[in-house]
């Protein structure tokens, strides 16, 4: 199979990566919409159930894109920050923020597997379908760590891989065969959109997250499945 012209195992993969946000932005949302029947933000809002937000918190939401899980936390009445590779994806994030009378997360460019917050900074850190673009999910992971203060709640939300042979085959055609029509459709790039399945297939999704996760002595770790592991969050807490 050929290689998918956004994905690139090495050095190169954070530019790749944003060539394909900065392709897909003003889109972005409706895909998502699209992709999942409108699950997606479903599972968003578990996520930030799980997180459990308190008013005065300061959580730090990484690869945030255009600002969902970022609002939905603000919402609750953290103190949030939003950090993304990708410009264009912020700009939407920030006109989403002009329409909410709400506490207004801060967005800022930067890269998460260096982030520019200090150790012990926050209560909560989410990444949100962006640990998987990252050129070491590992490296991310301890960013994570290395950040949240003690105590502190770790959530991954992403693509899963499920168990069940015949339903991972499955949700996998769906991936390749259905998901890049809707990106040539309404984004002009079948290749921005088949790129999913090729990084998901890179990637060691919820059990391997949650292997690392235990690696890196968080504690009470586990794995909350959707639709059996299509899609999955990661939750650890800091020692």
């Amino acid at each position: 199979m050929m290689a998918n012209t956004f994905y690139n195992p090495g050095s190169e993969r954070a530019a790749r990566v944003n060539d394909l946000f900065a392709g897909i932005a003003l889109r972005y949302d409706l895909i998502n919409d699209l992709q999942s029947f409108g699950l997606h933000r479903l599972w968003k809002r578990r996520l930030v159930r799980l997180a459990n937000p308190k008013v005065g918190e300061r959580a730090l939401d990484l690869c945030c894109g255009t600002g969902d899980i970022a609002l939905a936390l603000a919402r609750h009445g953290a103190e949030v920050a939003g950090l993304d590779f990708s410009e264009p994806m912020l700009e939407i994030a920030r006109r989403k923020t002009s329409h909410s009378a709400l506490r207004t997360p801060h967005f800022i460019q930067g890269d998460a597997q260096q982030i520019p917050f200090p150790d012990n900074s926050f209560e909560i850190v989410t990444v949100g379908y962006g640990l998987r673009n990252l050129a070491n999910f590992e490296t991310g992971l301890r960013e994570m760590q290395r950040v949240a203060r003690p105590g502190g709640r770790l959530l991954v939300l992403d693509f899963g891989k499920p168990d069940n042979p015949l339903w991972r085959s499955m949700y996998f055609g769906y991936l390749k065969f259905f998901v890049p029509v809707l990106g040539r459709i309404f984004c002009g790039s079948f290749a921005a959109y088949a790129y999913i399945l090729e990084s998901l297939q890179h990637y060691p999704a919820q059990r391997g997250v949650a292997e690392k996760m235990r690696e890196l002595g968080l504690k009470n770790v586990r794995i909350v499945n959707f639709l059996g592991g299509v899609m999955s969050i990661n939750y650890a807490e800091k020692a």
